[in-house]
């Protein structure tokens, strides 16, 4: 599904067209999306599903809250006196203005499963695999914060959406050396993924034919040196995320991919959205 050539990630699939697809476009002016709460490519509004999350309870010592929908992590301030006993917040710069989400969400879950085997599958490519697409994120995870890292960010021309590229050349000068070093994931030190929103849109702008996306955000949350210490047999405990000697090893990576299987087209998965955050960054000292 996904191969690796010249630094870059391609997403290899073939698009399959169906007639009987039509019985589940949702007309509107321009466009429509089911199952996502992401604009299309970044420049059209699309009609969103809400949908309910929980809140993220104390795994990183914080005491997050749900906001919009998503299950960002936010800081409740325990002061007597608001001018001087307020903890201050380690604040790194974002690489995209994106919800920071961490946990997944029950229903957004079940919907998810419902996209894939009833309108993915059998209407855009029925050789499509969930888990096989996971595993693709992380190798694409692994060669775009390494290329961030670097600063090498032409190299991901083709992998990245270009107006995410834009973004991100413009978040990485804001950083110093350590910050960007930090952006930097293996693959291997990924210990829990998931897809936290599978959505399927229409773009009814063109006349001469519909448009049809599949967009699919992926969570990581990442212990950095875990696949030094699974090589040298080291125990990794279950509760690694509350354990305090690895809290400032852990990290959380929000990306979204998205491919196109309008008809007669075949594209590449691609990624439109990059955040990478530490949830250490936002638990009271």
């Amino acid at each position: 599904m996904f191969v690796v050539q010249s630094g870059a990630v391609k997403f290899k699939q073939f698009s399959r067209s169906f007639s009987r697809f039509s019985r589940f476009t949702i007309s509107c002016s321009r466009s429509t999306a089911v199952g996502t709460t992401s604009p299309l490519c970044g420049k059209q509004s699309l009609r969103t599903l809400a949908a309910w999350s929980p809140s993220t309870v104390g795994a990183f010592g914080g005491s997050p809250m749900v906001n919009n929908n998503h299950n960002i992590v936010q800081m409740r301030w325990n002061s007597t006196d608001e001018q001087s006993s307020r903890q201050r917040i380690r604040k790194r710069p974002m690489l995209m203005d994106f919800p920071q989400l961490v946990w997944p969400s029950v229903i957004k879950t079940i919907r998810n499963w419902i996209m894939v085997h009833f309108i993915i599958r059998p209407y855009f490519d029925r050789e499509f695999s969930l888990p096989e697409f996971i595993q693709g994120t992380k190798q694409a995870l692994q060669v775009v914060s390494s290329s961030l890292a670097g600063g090498e960010v032409k190299q991901l021309e083709g992998l990245v959406d270009r107006a995410a590229l834009a973004d991100l050349k413009q978040s990485l000068a804001k950083m110093s050396v350590a910050e960007r070093y930090d952006i930097q994931v293996e693959k291997e030190d990924v210990y829990f993924s998931f897809p936290y929103q599978v959505g399927v849109m229409f773009d009814e702008s063109d006349d001469d034919s519909q448009k049809r996306f599949v967009e699919i955000t992926m969570v990581f949350h990442v212990l950095r040196g875990l696949k030094g210490m699974i090589e040298r047999g080291e125990t990794v405990p279950l509760n690694v995320g509350v354990l305090p000697e690895f809290r400032d090893k852990i990290s959380i990576c929000n990306y979204r991919f998205i491919k196109e299987f309008t008809k007669g087209v075949d594209s590449d998965w691609t990624v439109n959205v990059v955040n990478h955050f530490k949830p250490s960054d936002y638990v009271e000292e």
